[in-house]
């Protein structure tokens, strides 16, 4: 399996964790112009499935909205009454 099919797999939150440490090396000022644009290009890939994952945690989220709106709502049956 390749890497980037790895990175695909990845959860949100380790999606999250792999580039909060990424911004940490590039912050550091320890790496050379190279490996600064590779993970400059990691980043971004990272940054873009992430967006994907909450983009589709969204949609589900309307589709939950809206299929609770969609149903009928009942009152409690009161024999009483």
């Amino acid at each position: 399996m390749s890497k980037k099919e790895n990175d695909n797999d990845l959860s949100f939150e380790e999606g999250l964790d792999k580039l909060e440490a990424i911004v940490e090396q590039m912050e550091s000022g320890d790496l050379k112009l190279d490996e600064l644009v590779k993970r400059y290009e990691q980043g971004s890939k990272l940054l873009v499935q992430c967006d994907k994952k909450i983009g589709e945690a969204e949609m589900k989220i309307e589709i939950l909205r809206n299929k609770d709106a969609s149903d009928p709502q009942f009152e409690d049956f009161d024999p009483d009454a």
